[in-house]
């Protein structure tokens, strides 16, 4: 508010400049857009990616079932892969499987089973589409709000960070055209100065 009122006051001081003036109307505009606009700018972003990660939950959530899949036989083995959720790392196993179609058909193929060590007959839970294709499993709310949350702090510091970069190239072209001013006037007035005799 001391900001608002000095620059108020400002306008009538005689040795403020119009392009001192000019600057503080930038820099004002410039903390309005970043502390209103940006916020808002993330609210709507993050909403409306929330609408759209919520209804691809729902319809992962309609289109992808859980089936059991038996192991035929393993295969070599793949390296042990840290989950980015956990601190433990988790061990899986390549296998080969057969698993039941949710239309009713058989299907195999190979797949990555949570299992440490793999033998026939072992069975493990899988995900697959109405046709038996394996598929991820579905997005739940909380992975989905996350990533909304995420998709409007990232609109938001985008939008801010723009706002400053904009004002501060402004006020580069300001500054430049200031220093441009001023050589000008140099150029008019410099070429007396130090010269016995020259001026009053």
């Amino acid at each position: 508010m001391r900001a608002l009122s000095g620059l108020w006051r400002w306008r009538h001081n005689p040795l403020c400049r119009p392009t001192d003036l000019a600057e503080a109307r930038l820099a004002l505009t410039a903390l309005l857009l970043m502390v209103l606009v940006a916020p808002l700018l993330g609210f709507l972003v993050g909403s409306a990616a929330q609408q759209d990660l919520h209804r691809a939950a729902r319809e992962q959530r309609l289109t992808r079932h859980q089936v059991t899949a038996t192991v035929l036989r393993g295969l070599e083995r793949d390296p042990p892969v840290a989950d980015p959720g956990t601190l433990a790392r988790d061990t899986r196993s390549r296998v080969l499987a057969r698993w039941t179609a949710p239309d009713g058909s058989a299907r195999q193929g190979t797949v990555l089973a949570r299992l440490r060590s793999a033998r026939p007959g072992d069975r493990f839970a899988v995900w697959t589409d109405p046709y038996g294709r394996l598929v991820s499993r579905p997005m739940d709310s909380a992975t989905a709000t996350t990533h909304a949350v995420l998709a409007g702090l990232g609109a938001a510091l985008l939008a801010a960070g723009l706002t400053e970069a904009g004002r501060r190239l402004v006020l580069w072209h300001m500054v430049r055209l200031r220093h441009a001013r001023l050589d000008r006037a140099w150029e008019r007035a410099g070429p007396d100065w130090g010269r016995t005799g020259a001026g009053g």
